[in-house]
């Protein structure tokens, strides 16, 4: 691996100087600029709601989340403990495991009948494996960055509004994941195929609209291919450049753009040749720095305790007085919500393709585990960093000391010091920095980790609905992976706000497909959940 390397490092050299020396970044983002904003726009389609434009796809975000978490009596709280016992393999026997080895009839043809029946269970990871590889695919930058963007936007009442979304995205959650396993699709060799996808189109053509299931279908899976070479790619690459640039002081014509191609070669690496042996070591690699990334936050909140009732107080008033400047309470609603679906995914769909590989026959147990993503995501790690942001901001009885809330129209905030703009991973890392002195070389680590992890969960994201589209050919594999590592370069290459634009509006339009077909589909949801509910009970 390092000997591939390092011959495509050196026969990308000269491209690289050549890249320096022309400023390819800024040629890169004034070409990619206008897509992003074309395609927010598009996505980002508003609705006049007592004399506010609320964007559609937040609309329908809200509604569907809200109508799952009264309707399933909301299950973010009373199933709560069902999924922790569930993850820890409480309920294990029920799955048909554990068969007495002592019983009569206890082989067949010389196999183990245990052995028989995992060789027949469809599906490929555990409930726990499911759960570690759907949160290592939405903990990382949008924790880290989208975060200091709601904050830079909306101010710290947009932190209400995130753990609102997440709360009621845990019900969307659960709704879309049980739906994945139930509609998956296993191939002879054992291989699951699965997502919202094929839930649209098999669960509608079974309801009689086989015409619009795979209209949605198909839709849904071009949309995905979009968002992981946007938010599940560019926007990963891109704070990861930054971060990287700032620490060490790199400036040029075209230092994203060579950040972005090393980046590129590492994640080729992964996703096209040695997936496996290398996801094995990031597996361990990543939890290890979300744990340090986390004990990191409770240092910084616990040195801080005399603000913590000033933190929230801004938390709280933020999100239904907000800050002069920051758009109104609707604004500020509408960035919380923003940031949140981008960060856990409730809603778009995604998980649910790496749920679907669950080793279960029963769909609505692994929903339930499902629920516990947007908890961990958005309700524990994204209230710690806006915690951290917001104690930075406060000095004595100033809480503006160190920049304005509301932000420079670029996804930025204004220092006070100096005027200079900053946002994303380098706001985190200076409010990390101001109490853990050195912390952002750490913090540089992690996120590069973070991004690569993301990116790798992503690319298998991406490629599953790929295959959904073109089939399952060596060909259409490779052309794949070769556009998602052109954006690796891009975003590595492109300034923050054309990244955020592309990445929000590509994440948020798998809604559309999706939350169309869990309001259609979602009784079927109840079924299921009254199978695992009797089969526990019994």
């Amino acid at each position: 691996m390092n000997k591939k390397f390092l011959s495509l490092l050196f026969l990308a050299m000269p491209f690289l100087t050549f890249a320096q020396e022309k400023g390819l970044d800024e040629k890169i983002n004034d070409a990619f600029m206008p897509v992003a904003v074309w395609w927010e726009g598009f996505v980002l389609t508003s609705v006049p709601i007592a004399g506010h434009d609320i964007p559609f796809v937040v609309l329908l975000l809200v509604i569907g989340a809200t109508f799952f978490t009264i309707y399933f009596k909301f299950p973010g709280i009373t199933k709560f403990g069902l999924a922790i016992n569930t993850v820890r393999g409480k309920y294990d026997d029920i799955e048909g495991h554990g068969v007495d080895v002592n019983a009569e009839v206890n082989i067949v043809d010389g196999d183990i009948v245990d052995t028989i029946r995992d060789e027949s269970q469809e599906g490929e990871v555990s409930h726990f494996q499911a759960l570690a590889t759907a949160v290592s695919g939405t903990v990382g930058l949008g924790n880290i960055a989208g975060v200091a963007v709601a904050i830079a936007l909306g101010g710290p009442g947009a932190t209400f509004w995130m753990i609102v979304c997440g709360v009621i995205g845990m019900s969307t959650k659960f709704v879309e994941c049980t739906l994945g396993v139930k509609y998956r699709d296993v191939d002879a060799n054992g291989t699951v195929y699965g997502g919202p996808m094929y839930y649209l189109s098999k669960g509608l053509k079974e309801n009689g609209y086989a015409r619009v299931g795979k209209v949605l279908g198909v839709m849904f899976a071009v949309l995905c291919v979009g968002a992981s070479f946007g938010g599940g790619n560019a926007f990963q690459s891109n704070q990861a450049a930054v971060q990287l640039k700032t620490l060490f002081n790199i400036d040029g014509g075209a230092s994203g753009l060579i950040i972005g191609f090393i980046l590129a070669i590492l994640v080729g690496i992964v996703i096209i040749g040695g997936i496996k042996r290398i996801a094995k070591i990031t597996e361990k690699i990543v939890p290890f720095m979300a744990g340090i990334y986390v004990l990191a936050c409770l240092i910084i909140i616990f040195a801080n305790y005399n603000y913590i009732g000033d933190a929230f107080g801004l938390i709280f008033n933020g999100a239904f007085s907000p800050m002069a400047g920051l758009g109104g309470l609707v604004g500020v609603l509408i960035v919380g919500f923003q940031r949140a679906a981008f960060s856990n995914e409730a809603g778009a769909g995604s998980a649910a393709i790496a749920h679907s590989a669950v080793k279960t026959k029963f769909p609505a147990s692994e929903g339930i585990v499902a629920l516990l993503e947007p908890f961990i995501d958005t309700v524990v790690i994204c209230t710690m960093t806006a915690l951290v942001i917001i104690f930075f901001n406060i000095d004595g009885s100033d809480m503006q000391s160190v920049f304005k809330y509301g932000g420079d129209g670029f996804s930025n905030v204004v220092l006070n010091s100096d005027g200079s703009s900053i946002g994303g991973v380098d706001l985190t890392s200076l409010a990390f920095d101001s109490v853990i002195p050195g912390f952002s070389y750490i913090l540089t680590i992690a996120i590069v980790l973070f991004a690569f992890s993301s990116m790798i969960s992503w690319s298998y994201y991406g490629l599953q609905s790929w295959k959904y589209l073109f089939g399952k050919g060596k060909t259409a594999d490779m052309a794949y992976k070769i556009l998602f590592l052109l954006f690796v370069i891009i975003g590595a290459a492109a300034t923050l706000d054309a990244v955020i634009k592309f990445s929000d509006a590509m994440i948020l339009a798998l809604v559309f497909p999706n939350m169309i077909g869990l309001l259609l589909l979602f009784p079927k949801v109840r079924d299921e959940m009254k199978k695992y509910i009797t089969a526990i009970r019994s």
